[in-house]
C-alpha cells in the first residue's frame, strides 16, 4: 500500500490503523507531542501511563507505517478521563482524532465506564466542537489549568454512555466517517 502525503491526501482515500500503544511508539508519539502539547508529556510519563495497562487505555493511529495521532484514557470507577488526544498537525482535519476518539469511547464503555470526561483548552473551539459532537456537555471550569498558556479549561462530561441512545450517537458519527478505518484488536 502507498502511503498517501499528509497534506494532499483525501480523508476518504485514507486507511487509518487504529491499535493499542506499545513502547514502539513512543518515539513518533513524542515527536508529534512535542509539535501540538503547550507543555509536553514526557516518555517517563507515557510509559508510566502504558504500564498501568489494568486502569489504562492508549491508542495510536496509524497511515502506512507513520504514527499520525495518539489518544488515552484514565479509567477511575464509573468514568472514564480522557487524557490526551492528538494528531499531527500535518494530518489534521482528516477525521483522525474523530476514529480515534470513537475507538476510545467504545473500549471506555466495554471497560465499564458509565461516563466519560476531559478538560480542553477553553479557546480550542475545534476540539470542543468534536466533543459535543460525542455528548460531552461543558460542566465547569479549571481556572489556569494550562498555567504555561495562562488559559482555563473547560470541563466536559458525557453522562449515560451505556445507553443505548449513546450506542446510537457513536453509531452515526461512525457511519457517518469515510471508509478505510482498521482497528486492531489484539492487546487491548
Amino acid at each position: 500500500m502507498s502511503v498517501p502525503e499528509a497534506n494532499g491526501a483525501d480523508p476518504a482515500a485514507l486507511e487509518v490503523r487504529i491499535m493499542p500503544m506499545r513502547r514502539r511508539h513512543l518515539r513518533s508519539v513524542l515527536r508529534i507531542e512535542n509539535q501540538v502539547a503547550h507543555r509536553g508529556w514526557s516518555l517517563g510519563l507515557f510509559m508510566s501511563e502504558l504500564a498501568a495497562r489494568d486502569c489504562r487505555i492508549y491508542l495510536v493511529a496509524k497511515v502506512g507505517p507513520e504514527v499520525v495521532g495518539y489518544a488515552g484514557a484514565l479509567l477511575a470507577g464509573d468514568d472514564a478521563h480522557v487524557t490526551t488526544i492528538s494528531v499531527d498537525p500535518r494530518w489534521q482535519g482528516r477525521r483522525i482524532a474523530t476514529r480515534m476518539l470513537l475507538v476510545l469511547a467504545r473500549k471506555a464503555i466495554e471497560r465499564g465506564a458509565q461516563a466519560l470526561t476531559l478538560e480542553v483548552r477553553a479557546s480550542n473551539e475545534p476540539a470542543i466542537q468534536l466533543y459535543r459532537r460525542f455528548g460531552f456537555v461543558p460542566a465547569g471550569i479549571r481556572a489556569n489549568y494550562y498555567s504555561d498558556l495562562g488559559e482555563d479549561a473547560l470541563v466536559m462530561w458525557a453522562s449515560d454512555v451505556r445507553s443505548a441512545d449513546y450506542a446510537q450517537r457513536l453509531a452515526a458519527i461512525e457511519a457517518g466517517l469515510p471508509t478505510g478505518t482498521e482497528i486492531e484488536e489484539v492487546g487491548w
